[in-house]
């Protein structure tokens, strides 16, 4: 079984800044791509960014700049570290992982629960 626990989240104010943590835990042979998703109220989820197992990035543009994904691959943790803050980054952020559970496995997907971001005066 495998589990992916997102934490950090909070009340923010604009201009301000959280980081974002995601563990992975249970049988867990290899961790391939990473990535933070979000999800606003009445909103479709959408990628904010990813993480190959090499560290090779990618940037939803609206974060581009501002926010920063990182990956411990020994601890099988991943990072966002966001910045400059706005009122349109609060969401709902999810962590995802590609993972084998066994050498012989597929890749399958996993989510974690979500953490929720707001951005407030």
């Amino acid at each position: 079984q495998v589990q992916l626990v997102e934490s950090g989240g909070g009340l923010v104010q604009p201009g301000g800044s959280l980081r974002l943590s995601c563990a992975a835990s249970g049988t867990i042979f290899n961790i391939n791509d990473m990535g933070w998703y979000r999800q606003a109220p009445g909103k479709q989820r959408e990628l904010v960014a990813t993480i190959t197992r090499g560290g090779s990035t990618n940037y939803a543009d609206s974060v581009k700049g501002r926010f920063t994904i990182s990956r411990d691959n020994a601890k099988n943790r991943m990072y966002l570290q966001m910045n400059t803050l706005n009122p349109e980054d609060t969401a709902v952020y999810y962590c995802n992982a590609q993972l084998q559970t066994s050498r012989w496995s597929f890749t399958q997907t996993y989510w974690g629960q979500g953490t929720q971001v707001t951005v407030s005066s």
